[in-house]
C-alpha cells in the first residue's frame, strides 16, 4: 500500500484542507447543477432512456421478409405491367468517425495494440468530458447521440475535395457525382439526414458548397433514418421540432459555420424526438421507402450510419445476391448509390434495390 509522508509543519495545513475544502467544493458543484437545472433534468431523462433502451429494446430484432425478388420479378418481367413500377436513385453518405467511435472502436486508423493501452485513459478523459459538459449547462454529450470526431472532420473534409475536383470514371459515376454537386443538368434531388448529430454534421461539411450555390436546398431530418442499435450514441439529444445545436467540436471547426447551418439551412418539421421503445430497424427501412416515394425529387442524398445501411442491404436486395454491402459496412465518408424500386404486386407494395445500379462513388466498404 502506497503512503504520503507529509512534513509535520505542514500536518495543519493538510488537516485544515481535507476538513474544508470539500463543503465549498460540493456547494459550488450543487450550485453549478441547480443554475443549469433544464439541462440536468433534460440529460437524466437521456440518461433513463438509454438504459431502458440498452435493456429493453428490441431495435436489431425482427423477423427475416420474404426475399423481394419473389414479389417483384413477375411485374418486372411482364412489359406490360411497367406502370407498376417506379424508381428513385438513393445515395447513401455515410457520417465521418465519431467520438463513440474513437472511444470504443479501433478503427482503421491506429494499431489494436495502440487502442487497447490507450483504451482506460480515453475513456476516463471521455467520462470527465461528459461532467463538464453537464456543470457547463451545455446541450452537448460525448455519449449520446456522439458528434464527429476531429478525425471525422476530417474525413467529411477529404470527400468534400472529392467532390470538388472527380467527375467519375464511368457514365454512372458521373451522373450521381453530378446529383451530389446539385450541378443545372443533373437529376433534381434533395439532402436527407438521420436526427443524429454526426450524421447531420456530415452532410453540413460535404455539401457546403452545394448549399452556398443552391440558396434554396435545406437539410430535412428524416426520423426514420435513426441507427439500428440499442447505443446511448444512436439516442438522439436534439428534442422535439428544435434545431440542432453543433457539438463543441463543430463549434471549434474552421470547416464550415455548422451553427449556422444547423439554424437556418436545416428543415427539423419532421423531427419527433427519439424513436420509440416498440420501434425496430424493419419498421424505419420500410417507412423511409415509403417516404422516399413521396418525394417529388429523383434522387435523395441520405446522411446516415453503417448499421442502418448494411440492414437496408440485407433486406431489399434479392436473397441471393452476394453484394459486398449486405455484409461489409460502408466506411466513414463513403458514398455509395442505387436505384430503390417500388414495385406493387398482387400481395401489395414491395420495395427492392436493383443490384446492377450499386455504385460505389467514394470510399467503399
Amino acid at each position: 500500500m502506497v503512503s504520503i509522508d507529509i512534513p509535520v509543519e505542514l500536518v495543519p495545513y493538510w488537516e485544515w484542507a481535507c476538513i474544508n475544502l470539500p463543503r465549498p467544493f460540493l456547494i459550488i458543484l450543487v450550485a453549478l447543477l441547480f443554475w443549469n437545472l433544464n439541462t440536468l433534468l433534460y440529460k437524466l431523462e437521456l440518461t433513463y432512456r438509454g438504459i431502458a433502451y440498452l435493456l429493453f429494446c428490441n431495435d436489431k430484432k425482427w423477423k427475416k421478409p420474404a426475399d423481394p425478388m419473389t414479389y417483384c420479378k413477375p411485374i418486372l418481367e411482364d412489359e406490360t405491367k411497367k406502370d407498376c413500377v417506379e424508381k428513385k436513385t438513393i445515395i447513401f453518405v455515410r457520417h465521418g468517425e465519431s467520438n463513440w467511435n474513437d472511444t470504443f472502436n479501433k478503427g482503421s486508423h491506429r494499431g489494436a495494440l495502440v487502442f487497447v493501452i490507450g483504451f482506460i485513459p480515453n475513456l476516463i478523459y471521455a467520462v470527465l468530458y461528459e461532467f463538464y459538459l453537464l456543470l457547463a449547462g451545455k446541450m452537448d454529450s460525448w455519449f449520446y447521440d456522439s458528434p464527429l470526431s476531429h478525425l471525422g472532420l476530417s474525413q467529411i473534409e477529404a470527400l468534400n475535395k472529392f467532390l470538388k475536383t472527380n467527375k467519375g470514371a464511368t457514365e454512372e459515376e458521373k451522373k450521381l457525382i453530378s446529383i451530389l454537386r446539385g450541378e443545372p443538368e443533373a437529376p433534381s434531388s434533395c439532402l436527407l439526414s438521420s436526427s443524429l448529430r454526426r450524421a447531420l454534421s456530415t452532410v453540413a461539411a460535404a455539401f457546403r458548397d452545394r448549399l452556398d450555390r443552391r440558396p434554396d436546398d435545406t437539410i430535412l431530418v428524416v426520423p426514420s433514418l435513426q441507427e439500428i442499435s440499442r447505443n446511448p450514441d444512436t439516442l438522439a439529444i436534439t428534442p422535439a421540432h428544435q434545431q440542432v445545436t453543433a457539438s463543441w467540436i463543430d463549434k471549434e471547426s474552421k470547416v464550415c459555420d455548422f451553427q449556422h447551418i444547423f439554424t437556418n439551412r436545416t428543415d427539423m418539421s419532421l423531427h419527433s424526438g427519439n424513436k420509440p421503445m416498440d420501434t425496430n430497424g424493419l419498421k424505419r427501412m420500410m417507412e423511409f421507402c415509403t417516404f422516399a416515394f413521396t418525394r417529388k425529387e429523383e434522387a435523395l442524398i441520405v446522411g446516415g450510419h453503417s448499421i442502418y445501411f448494411r440492414s437496408f442491404f440485407r433486406t431489399f436486395l434479392p436473397a441471393n445476391s452476394k453484394y459486398i454491402g449486405k455484409t461489409k459496412k460502408v466506411v466513414n465518408a463513403g458514398c455509395v448509390g442505387f436505384t430503390l424500386l417500388k414495385v406493387i404486386t398482387p400481395q401489395g407494395v414491395k420495395f427492392m434495390i436493383d443490384e446492377k445500379s450499386a455504385t460505389v462513388i467514394y470510399g467503399g466498404f
